[in-house]
């Protein structure tokens, strides 16, 4: 028989203003998306700015030194690997997606996450369940 583990990570985040946020990580996205305002929260030590770009609704997450960690954008199920897809049939009969993004890592890699009864569903590029983590807000 096999076994499959689930890691669950709890996570939290707070909001940030921006004044509180260091200029280095300020900088990156000011480069990258000059002219554009955006939300600030803390999670798990990085800084996230969320904004909209071309009708899509995006997100920088940034080590407190001014690395780029990771870019999302929010997506739509059809836009889910196929992997993904019926994972989350099976999951989540009748229980609403709340959010889904595509993750772009610096380095090229893809995931793709979806937010499924407050927690992060985490899959690879082809779909394939990565990991799953619960979402907790503080404010």
């Amino acid at each position: 028989m096999l076994c499959l583990t689930v890691a669950t990570i709890s996570v939290s985040a707070q909001k940030v203003i921006e004044s509180k946020v260091p200029e280095a990580v300020k900088t990156v996205f000011t480069k990258g998306y000059p002219g554009t305002a955006g939300k600030w929260v803390k999670e798990d030590g990085n800084y996230e700015v969320s904004f909209d770009k071309d009708t899509k609704k995006m997100t920088l997450v940034i080590s407190p030194t001014g690395s780029l960690v990771q870019t999302e954008y929010a997506i739509t199920s059809a836009e889910l690997p196929k992997g993904a897809v019926d994972y989350l049939a099976e999951l989540a009969k009748g229980v609403k997606i709340n959010e889904m993004a595509h993750i772009l890592k610096p380095n090229g890699d893809i995931q793709y996450e979806a937010e499924v009864k407050g927690k992060d569903i985490l899959f690879d590029k082809d779909g394939k369940f990565l990991s799953k983590r619960e979402v907790r807000f503080c404010h």
